[in-house]
């Protein structure tokens, strides 16, 4: 049997909405985005909300607004996907690394306390795998440094919660992924939430080059207005061809989390008789279930991967330890002792294919595909 890591449930209807957008003057930002915009404010019950064409540039446009450049510090967890550091680096700043707990493999406010310094400009929590950090203590752990942002990485956690709030709640802004693989995808794109109204008007400026008014916006009136540049900005805007294929997706989103935490259920309960380890979720917290990472011994993960693929069943590695990868050793000389956890769990990691319509023959084989695989390699080590 042949198993994808991934595929998407977009279908007919999604195209019919594709062909729509082509009938109009506007393929690129446009009042589909705009109408997007007010259903990603009210899913997150934040009153500001703007469509990316990627997580990436999305936090670039957040960290430009918030002023972070040469001799900033930002700090970031050290397992997550290398653009979390990589928007800070290209602004001239420097990514300050933390470990991360080695149950959750999420952030804490201990960690991150004991990496501020006078430089500090911005903290990334990273939700990761969909499990969102504590952002209520996080929160109170800088009230009194009002110079500090607190951003959210919710790339995995669109539809995740804690307790009783969901992302964007206590953070000055929540940072959105739509790349092929997330729970609500257009192929490439992202978002920004907030409730800060100073920063919506300067993100939303930094999205588009730094200009004061959209395309759509200088014709929407049936007259032309003029736009300025005051600040420098990035291009982050999403094209109404690619919005388009949102709005089906947002009311139905945790729908297919009952769907992805039954799924998740099935496989830890399978797997639990296994010489593996899985993340470890917090009372309290509602699971966005983007993906299903297993950790093996190090000195195994390559074979597993390996009897997985001879098998058909396709997986992934989610994530390596970012400080330890050779842009980031070289230049900081960061060491794999300096961030233990993240390294270990990096060196073992493997992701198994999770999505809503695998069926109960596929999701059964992967499961009997990682037992066997696994088994063989402890026989011959």
């Amino acid at each position: 049997m042949k198993v994808d890591f991934y595929r998407h449930s977009l279908g007919a209807a999604d195209a019919e909405g594709v062909a729509r957008v082509l009938d109009t003057p506007f393929l690129t930002s446009g009042m589909v985005g705009k109408a997007v915009e007010t259903q990603l404010s009210a899913f997150f019950e934040v009153p500001h909300a703007l469509l990316m064409n990627s997580w990436t540039n999305g936090a670039l446009a957040t960290l430009l607004a918030l002023g972070v450049g040469p001799g900033d510090e930002v700090i970031v967890p050290a397992m997550t996907f290398i653009a979390t550091a990589n928007v800070v680096e290209l602004l001239g700043a420097k990514p300050v690394f933390i470990d991360v707990d080695a149950a959750t493999l999420l952030i804490t406010p201990a960690a991150v306390e004991m990496a501020i310094t006078p430089r500090t400009k911005a903290v990334i929590a990273v939700h990761l795998y969909g499990q969102m950090c504590d952002m209520r203590a996080l929160a109170d752990l800088l009230a009194d440094r009002p110079e500090i942002a607190l951003l959210e990485d919710c790339a995995h956690c669109f539809e995740g919660r804690r307790d009783d709030y969901g992302p964007g709640q206590y953070s000055d802004a929540a940072l959105f992924s739509f790349y092929a693989t997330k729970n609500v995808t257009c192929g490439e794109g992202g978002a920004f939430a907030t409730r800060r109204a100073e920063l919506y008007e300067a993100v939303m400026r930094a999205r588009l080059h730094g200009m004061s008014a959209s395309a759509v916006d200088r014709y929407q009136t049936g007259g032309y207005r003029h736009w300025d540049m005051e600040v420098l900005g990035v291009k982050a805007n999403l094209p109404d061809l690619l919005a388009v294929l949102l709005p089906r997706q947002i009311p139905t989103v945790r729908d297919r989390l009952s769907v992805r935490s039954a799924m998740a259920q099935e496989y830890a309960t399978a797997l639990a008789a296994l010489n593996v380890r899985m993340p470890h979720t917090e009372i309290g917290v509602v699971h966005a279930q983007h993906l299903f990472p297993i950790h093996v011994h190090p000195r195994l993960r390559d074979e597993v991967i390996a009897g997985l693929n001879q098998r058909g069943v396709a997986v992934a590695i989610n994530y390596r330890s970012v400080p330890t990868l050779t842009y980031y050793h070289r230049k900081y000389g960061y060491a794999p002792a300096d961030f233990p956890v993240s390294y270990e769990w990096g060196e073992g990691t493997v992701t198994l294919p999770f999505f809503p319509d695998l069926s109960a023959e596929a999701r059964a084989y992967v499961l009997a595909s990682v037992a066997d695989v696994i088994a063989a390699g402890a026989t011959r080590h």
